[in-house]
C-alpha cells in the first residue's frame, strides 16, 4: 500500500514547498491534508489515520509538539516528522534519533534521509515497539510550562456563566453544540471540541472519542465491550462514554 502522509504548517508557502518536494522525492505516497494549523491537524489526523505527519513545530492553536504528544497517546501511533525554521533547542534532542526534523528552507539531501528513516520504520513497524512511548517521553521534556487553564463561558439567556475547567466532569459535542457536564449541572457552548483540546491540559483532560473529552480524575474504570470499542465508568455517575478504537492506549492497565 502507499504510505499515507499528512502535512501541517501554518504558512503557505513552506506547506506547498513541502507537498512539491514529498511528489518528486517520494511519488509513491499518498497525501491525506495538508492543514494550516495544529487543531485541523490533530482533527484530520483522527479522521484519516495517516501513517506520517510532517509537523509544523511552531503553529497557532496546537503547536506541532503538543499535536505531536496528543498523537502519541494513540492506539497506533504515526511517524513524527517536525519542521521548523527556527534553531529551536528542541532540535538537539530529535538528534538523538528518537525523532525526524527538518529545517526551512528544505533542502532535498536531508529530505531523502529522512524519508529513508520513516521508510524503513513503516517496513518494520509490525515487528519494531511502537513509537509512542518513546516519544512521550522525549515530549514531555520539550514542552513548554503549563498555563494555567482559563474559565469556559456558558450563555444562559441574558447571563454568561463562568465555569472552571477543573469542575468539568468530561464534554460530549454533536454538529452544532458541545456540551459541559460538571458534578452538578451542564450547560451548551459554540466552542467546537476540537478547538477547546488547545486551551486545556493534556495531562488532566483526555480525548477518548471523536466527540468526547473526559476529565481523568473522574474516570472510575474502563471495561472493553469488544475488540473495536470500550466503555468508560464515571465516579458517582450511571451514564457511560464510549472509547474509540484509537483512544484504548489510554487504558492498558499495568
Amino acid at each position: 500500500m502507499n504510505p499515507t502522509l499528512l502535512i501541517a504548517d501554518d504558512e503557505e508557502a513552506p506547506r506547498e514547498h513541502l507537498k512539491a518536494a514529498l511528489a518528486r522525492l517520494w511519488p509513491e505516497h499518498r497525501l491525506l491534508a495538508a492543514c494550516s494549523n495544529g487543531v485541523d491537524a490533530w482533527d484530520e489526523a483522527l479522521a484519516q489515520e495517516p501513517q506520517v505527519c510532517f509537523l509544523d513545530i511552531r503553529m497557532p492553536g496546537l503547536s506541532g509538539l503538543q499535536v505531536a504528544q496528543r498523537l502519541a497517546q494513540l492506539q497506533e501511533p504515526p511517524q513524527i516528522v517536525f519542521v521548523t525554521a527556527y534553531n529551536d533547542q528542541a532540535l538537539a534532542a530529535f538528534e538523538t534519533g528518537a525523532l525526524d526534523y527538518l529545517v526551512k528552507p528544505l533542502d532535498d539531501e536531508r529530505l531523502l534521509r529522512t524519508l529513508s528513516r520513516v521508510r524503513q520504520r513503516l517496513a518494520t513497524q509490525n515487528s519494531a515497539p511502537a513509537p509512542g512511548t518513546d516519544l512521550q517521553a522525549l515530549l514531555q521534556q520539550l514542552l513548554p510550562a503549563k498555563r494555567a487553564m482559563r474559565p469556559i463561558q456558558a450563555s444562559l439567556g441574558k447571563e454568561v456563566r463562568l465555569i472552571q475547567p477543573e469542575d468539568v466532569v468530561y464534554f460530549e459535542s454533536d454538529s452544532r453544540y458541545t456540551r459541559v457536564v460538571t458534578a452538578s449541572d451542564e450547560a451548551l457552548i459554540r466552542t467546537p471540541l476540537k478547538e477547546l483540546l488547545a486551551t486545556l491540559d493534556a495531562d488532566l483532560f483526555w480525548q477518548v472519542h471523536r466527540s468526547v473529552i473526559v476529565n481523568s480524575r473522574h474516570i472510575a474504570s474502563a471495561l472493553r465491550v469488544d475488540e473495536n470499542s470500550m466503555q468508560l465508568s464515571l465516579k458517582g455517575r450511571s451514564e457511560k462514554l464510549p472509547v474509540s478504537r484509537q483512544f484504548q492506549g489510554l487504558f492498558k492497565g499495568q
